[in-house]
């Protein structure tokens, strides 16, 4: 198994207006490939999508990823996918939470945006290759099939948020900053060797388009106020609340309940049920899922045959588990070696074999400790 060998592409490298995107293109440019930028205009309004180190997709980040590919010395536009953003990312993330689930959407845009209609578009126009700057390596095998793998620094590795990337996307995407064992002052110190400006700009981070940062006030402004019960293990009401999903599974701060539990320990939200708006909260013993169901299962080339032993990441920035999973239909079907928390439907499970992404799927259902010892 060998990486994919250099030889010289037409590319399109996504251009954020960040330090990775750009070192991402400048790399691509060095290799030989021929290599035009491009930056994505997702917001209707592009002012409002960032305060400070938070968010991206602004006039201040189109001009910086200009300002990049002037230095670079490759040609730049600006595309224009706020409508397709504001459809497949920010009104799926409403309608998750008020479905009750936690969604990710830096994967569904990566999924929705970034490769298929950006790949899509690209392709159209004779574009080889899509070039981001995300932390994960393309692997090419004998066979000539693509693999997607963590990346040689597990500290910057993001592969969990490309775990939805099926082969066929695999085999025109590029990441040039994958197999970079270096630290993120080390990149941007060859940012600043390179000339591009955006050596010192801060990392974008949170949700890039509720940029103060406050998800409970972003739901509260798109679906009003809704207020409910938050009721114990038994039913009983403890407290209440303003809208159901400005709450998610693990939670143990902001719940506002009057009076302690029994024991005197904390209590952590156990269950979101929109359809009587009621948040039930308990211990933490009873955060533990020992396995779960989940759909719409992608995969990173063939889906496994049967059962197998893997390890899987729950979250963006999570461990890893061992676990053993099987898809059974169109569900994956999953069992965990040791209880984990914080499990929410709605999450992503991205299953790897060593540092092989073999897929991902979202979260359904799952079985708690309690529940499996009751049953």
């Amino acid at each position: 198994m060998t990486k994919t060998p250099p030889r010289p592409l037409r590319v399109l490298a996504a251009m954020s207006g960040g330090v990775d995107s750009a070192v991402a293109a400048a790399r691509a440019a060095e290799a030989g490939h021929d290599v035009t930028g491009v930056h994505l205009a997702l917001s209707a309004n592009p002012q409002s999508f960032r305060t400070g180190a938070r968010g991206c997709c602004t006039i201040e980040d189109s001009r910086d990823a200009r300002r990049a590919a002037d230095v670079i010395g490759i040609p730049f536009y600006v595309w224009d996918l706020a409508e397709r953003f504001r459809e497949d990312v920010v009104e799926d993330f409403v309608a998750e939470y008020e479905a009750g689930r936690t969604p990710n959407p830096c994967l569904r845009c990566n999924e929705k945006i970034k490769f298929a209609a950006l790949l899509d578009k690209a392709l159209a126009l004779g574009f080889d290759a899509v070039c981001t700057g995300h932390y994960a390596t393309v692997v090419l095998n004998e066979d000539g099939g693509r693999e997607l793998h963590r990346a040689s620094d597990m500290a910057k590795d993001q592969s969990y948020v490309l775990g939805v990337l099926d082969e066929k996307q695999l085999a025109h995407a590029m990441f040039p900053l994958g197999d970079t064992l270096t630290t993120k002052d080390e990149i941007r110190a060859e940012a600043e060797r390179r000339g591009l400006a955006v050596a010192k700009k801060p990392d974008s981070h949170d949700i890039c388009f509720i940029a103060d940062g406050d998800t409970q006030g972003f739901l509260a402004k798109r679906l009003g106020k809704a207020e409910g019960d938050i009721v114990d293990e038994s039913g009983t009401k403890v407290g209440s609340h303003e809208g159901a999903y400005g709450f998610t599974i693990g939670q143990r701060k902001g719940l506002r309940i009057g009076h302690p539990a029994a024991d005197g320990k904390p209590r952590y939200v156990l269950d979101i049920s929109p359809v009587n708006n009621t948040v039930t909260v308990g211990p933490v013993e009873a955060l533990d899922v020992t396995g779960l169901t989940a759909i719409k299962p992608r995969w990173c080339g063939d889906a496994p045959a049967g059962p197998g032993t893997y390890t899987a990441q729950l979250r963006a920035h999570g461990g890893e588990t061992t676990v053993t999973a099987e898809p059974v239909g169109d569900e994956l079907v999953v069992s965990f070696a040791e209880p984990v928390r914080g499990v929410a439907p709605g999450q992503a499970i991205v299953l790897y074999d060593g540092t092989r992404v073999v897929g991902s799927a979202t979260i359904a259902t799952t079985t708690r400790r309690t529940e499996a010892l009751l049953g």
